[in-house]
């Protein structure tokens, strides 16, 4: 199960959040009225990590290497449940604690990004994270219960 991450640094137009569990991290940009506008879910270990990104106003992309380990949408096939993907399957697991806002935002953005997976281009073959995130991912944060 993700727990949230307390202490995370918020910005002038949006309150950041990140949610982690062993396998995924998830920052979420809300503004002030609680609408999102930016998600990034990290997902994979060490040097298979991947990340999934999307932007109100850029839409989707996703960074990581795009063969091999798990990749979101990459066993589905026109017409599969999105719960035989494996990815989306322990995704789904791991945010039952999250705010059903939150959850229901991510869930609708991984299924369409599946589904529409081979249309959306890949950045960068490696994952990096930003400057905050690096900082947050080394240290011991506080866990929310």
């Amino acid at each position: 199960m993700m727990r949230e991450i307390l202490g995370v640094a918020h910005l002038v137009e949006a309150h950041r959040r990140w949610f982690h569990d062993e396998y995924f991290d998830l920052f979420v940009w809300q503004t002030e009225s609680g609408e999102i506008t930016l998600l990034q879910l990290c997902y994979g270990i060490d040097t298979s990590e991947r990340a999934l990104v999307w932007d109100k106003d850029k839409g989707y992309f996703h960074d990581g290497q795009q063969s091999g380990g798990e990749i979101i949408g990459a066993k589905l096939t026109r017409g599969m449940k999105p719960e035989v993907d494996p990815v989306i399957s322990r995704l789904d697991a791991a945010m039952g604690s999250l705010p059903e806002d939150i959850r229901e935002a991510v869930y609708a953005h991984v299924l369409e990004y599946a589904e529409k997976q081979a249309a959306i281009p890949t950045r960068r073959k490696t994952f990096r994270r930003a400057d905050w995130q690096k900082q947050a991912a080394t240290s011991k944060p506080t866990k929310k219960k």
